[in-house]
């Protein structure tokens, strides 16, 4: 048995405004995937998002404090000990604190299937490193990212941004081809996205 206090977990604060607090990868949990949040900067405690690609139920837990839930539009003020549960994975959730006590658990998972764990559980733990313009970390943290998922499209783009902002052009491009090559999404993802201003005009870029 193992037993952690939420306030004793990793910190990552996150661009987003949020901080996460790995649950799962401090348990080394297989079965599902469940993390807890508290206040950024912004008041956000979950981040804005669907779960559209990865098809999971989510439910989450106040664990203290209180928190403005909006699930499809709608908003939810939930104290200490309520749960908010959407079966839906296409439908919109977010949360903001509204006390800056405010702590949240959530777990999700795919019905019918063995658990996997997300590529944005990798991409949340370089993403200090990367705010920090620690490339060197940043890519070490990535490549043992690949290494556990192999040609994990969002994991292969958010090297090239690293590779892209530490000045390597062959290797940005080499990995936001291969993002693209398995998910087509991040060609529209690239065209827009700042970090890929260096190497927009390469013949090489996808267009």
């Amino acid at each position: 048995m193992n037993l952690v206090h939420v306030d004793e977990l990793e910190v990552i604060e996150l661009s987003e405004g949020f901080v996460w607090r790995p649950v799962r990868g401090h348990f080394g949990i297989q079965a599902f995937g469940v993390n807890a949040y508290t206040p950024g900067a912004s008041k956000q405690i979950v981040e804005e998002h669907t779960e559209g690609t990865l098809e999971h139920e989510e439910i989450y837990l106040v664990l203290r404090g209180r928190v403005k839930f909006t699930i499809d539009g709608n908003e939810h003020e939930l104290g200490q000990g309520q749960l908010v549960f959407v079966r839906d994975p296409s439908l919109g959730r977010g949360g903001v604190a509204l006390t800056d006590d405010a702590a949240v658990l959530a777990i999700g998972g795919k019905p019918g299937e063995a658990f996997e764990i997300s590529a944005w559980e990798f991409i949340f733990r370089a993403a200090p490193a990367i705010k920090a313009e620690r490339y060197d970390e940043a890519k070490q943290l990535l490549g043992e990212a690949l290494a556990a998922k192999p040609s994990s499209p969002p994991i292969l783009y958010t090297l090239a941004c690293v590779d892209a902002l530490a000045g390597d052009a062959d290797a940005a491009l080499e990995q936001l081809n291969a993002a693209v090559a398995a998910d087509d999404r991040f060609r529209g993802y690239a065209k827009t996205d700042s970090d890929f201003d260096a190497i927009r005009n390469d013949p090489r870029f996808p267009s």
